[in-house]
């Protein structure tokens, strides 16, 4: 959308491919992250237990994280929002449907949805 608006705004060229720029580069730095998971830093696994909710990166390791209360749990999707201890700022992680067998998803869904320490702050 962003690429499409740039080539539609009638502004400079010198502006426009500096904003096409921009997009790339974050396009760059964030499918490995976030959609392909293939960068070393990505979160791969999710997990609850006594000590709350952890993610897991081939970097870090299981990390404590703590469960925004704006998380999204339907049917066709999951939408993740968490805060790891420490820092101010939210990040999301959004789970298709497809994404699990039907049997985890509807169980990450009913964890969501009726687990009593969700929104407790990690350990």
């Amino acid at each position: 959308m962003a690429l499409l608006a740039l080539v539609l705004l009638d502004i400079d060229t010198l502006f426009r491919a500096l904003g096409i720029a921009v997009c790339v580069v974050h396009a760059l730095w964030q499918v490995p992250r976030t959609i392909s998971l293939s960068h070393v830093a990505a979160w791969r696994a999710l997990r609850h237990d006594g000590q709350g909710w952890q993610l897991w990166s081939p970097a870090l390791g299981w990390r404590s994280v703590q469960l925004q209360a704006d998380s999204l749990a339907t049917p066709m999707l999951i939408v993740l929002r968490w805060r790891q201890s420490g820092q101010w700022f939210s990040r999301s992680l959004c789970l298709p449907a497809d994404t699990l067998s039907a049997d985890h998803h509807r169980r990450l869904r009913v964890l969501l949805k009726f687990s009593r320490s969700r929104w407790a702050a990690a350990q």
